[in-house]
């Protein structure tokens, strides 16, 4: 008889994508717990005994959300050589996620607009959001650009625009546009006086 090398996903693993698919395409408080531990196939309290609670379920979904865009917005870069077109290219990783055709737009966007101001949801939505205004902070500037902060946080609104753009208006092409905008405002960016 042969025998499978594959191991069955754990009881948190099927929790994990059960709330990643029902959380991301319906919402945070629309789905129920009982819900995702139908749809994992697992008892109820493996949800517990792995998440503590609801809320818990919801900030590692959140997490595990964070960590995919993050790789793939990593991945994107490590296509690029210069600074300006790693800061071009988080553009570019947002087409993808866009085009998608799962995507429902920021998952940190649609759970934060359902949770309390002192949830521990928004502190992992913040960790994500800091990490990506980190990320453009630090490749403006390596390309030397005077206030690399303020050019970080215009690229961001570009960012979260094209996003919200491809959501509400079903543009695919949003993030193109974000990424030819931003190309513009890097132009006319000041640049520090030592910079090549």
């Amino acid at each position: 008889m042969p025998t499978s090398t594959a191991s069955k996903p754990s009881a948190r693993e099927r929790l994990l994508e059960a709330a990643n698919e029902l959380f991301y395409g319906e919402g945070v408080q629309t789905v129920g717990i009982d819900r995702v531990i139908e749809h994992a196939g697992v008892a109820k309290a493996s949800l517990y005994n792995a998440f503590g609670s609801k809320e818990g379920l919801v900030c590692a979904y959140l997490d595990l959300r964070y960590l995919r865009m993050r790789d793939r917005i990593t991945t994107v870069l490590a296509r690029f050589d210069s600074p300006r077109e790693k800061l071009l290219g988080v553009f570019d990783a947002l087409g993808e996620a866009i085009n998608d055709p799962g995507y429902n737009g920021c998952a940190f966007v649609r759970a934060t607009a359902e949770t309390d101001e002192d949830s521990s949801i928004r502190q992992v939505a913040d960790t994500y959001r800091l990490w990506i205004r980190g990320l453009f902070t630090e490749l403006a500037a390596a390309c030397g650009y005077e206030a690399p902060e303020r050019l970080a946080r215009q690229l961001l609104l570009l960012y979260d625009g094209a996003g919200q753009s491809a959501r509400m208006d079903h543009d695919l092409t949003a993030a193109a546009s974000a990424r030819a905008a931003a190309a513009v405002l890097l132009d006319t960016a000041p640049v520090t006086a030592n910079t090549p």
